[in-house]
């Protein structure tokens, strides 16, 4: 670690900064641990004993770029250029915060020492230092054991660290996706007992940290943890409801299981296909199934059936996502891939007309390729021959699109007369009949492909007229 900061020159500056000014200095958090693990990222989190203002003063004469990221709770931003790239800085004045038991927001109280900063820290492999200046690394709680033994531990009790903030009981099935680490057992007894002391946490906050696990390689192991915990309960009981819909006599698939593994198969499809982890997707597979259990009924034969699963989990999302405050674009698409994430099943061998090939591709709009890898991760069936089945008749169906899309540019897919000639044509004003003609000549695009302007102006007219008959009968 101490050759990897060496060779980082912005590090060595700040620490002489601030020793120069009488003030330590030492990198804290994340940046420690993942300098252990041979790793520097360039988001540098540093804890020192001087003052907000002294803090922003030093900056300043520093570098130019200094912003003030909460001065109330000791932080300042900063931004270099130094060997290596750009660098972005956050400053925090040693802390020693508290939540209230009714509070979902901290009581800043500044601290005078690194050992008290570190013991409010998370979690013990986050609760190290690097002191700059002195060249001196800082452990008084274990840390590098507990990342030597890949466990997430908490400096204080579980149940003080968790009542101090219980956003950490999120963070804590964060880490162990995104550091593919073993929750010490005391931490999962106390995420357990002291669940619903979530509750007191913003929705915006669970919902950034729900975010981030998501974005994991490895989401599975914070979700299951939350489940676990009861936690899910708490910010996302659609996704502990599911495993209520696997019955004693094992009738049909467990559903919770099959969505982690849709998910799974997702980030692998995700990054086949050469996307960056995709937030929108991940989200849309994990909860594709969550309409499920309100619509499971158990048929004569013996079967059991989901019938509009998809449009009930539609609506279910749609207000679980408004609860957590996600924006509403990724919302929307959200809902929409769980509402069309069925339609592909009704593709058979290959038997869609044209027509519905188009549909298919007017109706899911630009989130089509999300769409593609999502109908395909839900192919989960052991049975080889029908998984291979399903994936030739997928492959047959992006290639019918490839070759309409080729032809007939379907991802700007219109009719073959806009508005301005629909109104000149017919002699209307803006109106709603430009509207229901717009519509019309539309369908005819996508049941028919392009006519042409002669003929779709033909075939308008025709149907003004029927239209006109209908409405004066």
């Amino acid at each position: 670690m101490a050759r990897l900061l060496a060779s980082t020159p912005v590090v060595g500056e700040l620490g002489q900064l601030f020793a120069n000014a009488g003030h330590e200095l030492y990198l804290v958090g994340g940046p420690v641990r993942d300098a252990l693990l041979g790793v520097l990222q360039h988001d540098l989190d540093f804890t020192t004993s001087a003052r907000p203002d002294d803090i922003e003063k030093l900056l300043r004469g520093w570098t130019k770029a200094v912003w003030d990221i909460g001065k109330d709770f000791g932080t300042i931003g900063a931004k270099k250029k130094s060997q290596g790239g750009e660098w972005q800085i956050e400053i925090t004045t040693f802390r020693a915060d508290i939540y209230r038991s009714d509070s979902r927001k901290p009581e800043v109280n500044f601290g005078d020492n690194i050992a008290d900063d570190l013991i409010r820290r998370d979690f013990t492999v986050n609760a190290m230092a690097y002191d700059v200046a002195k060249n001196r690394f800082v452990d008084p709680y274990g840390g590098l054991a507990d990342l030597a033994s890949c466990v997430l531990r908490t400096p204080f009790t579980a149940e003080r660290s968790f009542s101090d903030d219980p956003l950490r009981m999120m963070r804590a099935a964060r880490f162990a996706s995104q550091l593919q680490f073993t929750v010490a057992p005391d931490v999962q007894q106390a995420m357990t007992e002291m669940a619903d002391r979530i509750e007191i946490i913003s929705a915006e906050r669970i919902r950034d940290e729900l975010c981030k696990l998501l974005l994991t390689d490895h989401p599975r192991p914070g979700l299951n943890l939350l489940v676990n915990t009861g936690l899910a309960d708490r910010v996302l009981p659609e996704l502990s409801q599911l495993r209520q819909t696997q019955d004693e006599h094992k009738r049909h698939k467990d559903v919770y299981q099959h969505s982690l593994i849709v998910l799974d198969q997702a980030i692998e499809l995700e990054k086949a296909r050469g996307h960056q982890p995709d937030l929108v997707l991940r989200v849309a597979s994990l909860l594709h199934d969550i309409g499920k259990p309100a619509t499971r009924v158990f048929e004569e034969d013996g079967t059991v059936s989901f019938h509009h699963h998809d449009i009930v989990g539609a609506k279910l999302a749609r207000k679980r996502l408004k609860a957590l405050r996600f924006s509403s674009d990724d919302t929307k698409a959200i809902c929409q891939l769980i509402e069309q994430h069925l339609r592909f099943h009704g593709y058979g061998e290959g038997q869609w007309s044209d027509s519905a090939v188009r549909r298919y591709v007017r109706d899911a709009g630009d989130q089509l390729e999300r769409l593609h890898i999502l109908t395909r991760s839900d192919c989960t069936t052991r049975n080889q021959r029908k998984a291979a089945r399903l994936r030739a008749a997928y492959d047959d169906l992006e290639k019918r699109i490839a070759v309409l899309a080729e032809q007939e540019e379907l991802d700007s897919m219109r009719p073959d007369l806009d508005g301005e000639q629909i109104m000149q044509i017919l002699g209307l004003k803006p109106s709603r009949e430009v509207g229901e003609a717009y519509k019309y000549l539309l369908n005819l695009r996508i049941d028919e492909g392009p006519l042409g302007e002669a003929q779709a102006t033909q075939r308008l007219l025709q149907w003004w007229q029927q239209r006109s008959t209908q409405t004066a009968n």
